[in-house]
């Protein structure tokens, strides 16, 4: 089942390559590059359609304040909002931040946009392929729920999103890291306890 997982992770990252050079949209919500599976999502179903709509929300004000002269993704995990991208100077990443930060019902805004050229299809693809690496690299490993991590890679840098314990997070930067062109690991989670892990674990999929 594992290694069935495992390839179905790179095959999305390979469908994901090929859909960005059909389509290549300057600012995107969901992430710039996201792996994940609903079925062990560790939010309800009613925060997960509202993470949807804050990234929609957030997403489509940006596209009207700053344009095409942006590249920003959008992910949101339990209501914590995720910026990720390049902007042509530091007023236009503080405006996107601004932006997100009024929208209602967000709990905190990470804004990680780097100031700085907009990246190449082949820099895009290189973090698709990535991703795929990592999710099967968290597939692999034993002691972790692979699909209740949300992944999103950006220029090489790695941000892991979701709702962890402490022992997970130590864990999942460990595996991150060893993989290959990973330059820096960001932990943007909710920290949670084992105990609340438990009960997670304890409930049906909603």
């Amino acid at each position: 089942m594992k290694s069935m997982l495992r390839y179905l992770a790179l095959g999305l990252a390979l469908l994901s390559t090929l859909l960005s050079v059909s389509a290549c949209f300057p600012l995107m919500a969901g992430g710039a590059v996201m792996t994940g599976f609903v079925a062990v999502d560790r939010r309800t179903s009613g925060a997960m359609l509202e993470d949807q709509s804050i990234e929609l929300k957030i997403s489509s004000r940006i596209r009207d304040a700053l344009g095409e002269k942006v590249h920003i993704s959008v992910t949101s995990y339990n209501r914590k909002v995720l910026l990720t991208g390049e902007a042509p100077d530091q007023q236009d990443k503080e405006r996107a931040g601004e932006i997100a930060k009024n929208i209602d019902n967000i709990t905190s805004v990470w804004n990680e946009v780097g100031v700085t050229s907009i990246t190449t299809l082949t820099e895009r693809t290189n973090d698709l392929v990535m991703a795929g690496r990592i999710k099967a690299d968290l597939i692999d490993a034993k002691d972790l729920f692979s699909n209740a991590y949300k992944i999103v890679v950006e220029r090489g840098t790695v941000y892991v999103m979701g709702r962890i314990t402490a022992r997970e997070a130590k864990r999942v930067s460990s595996v991150v890291s060893g993989v290959t062109g990973v330059k820096k690991v960001v932990l943007v989670h909710e920290t949670i306890t084992e105990d609340e892990l438990a009960n997670i674990q304890a409930k049906p999929a909603n």
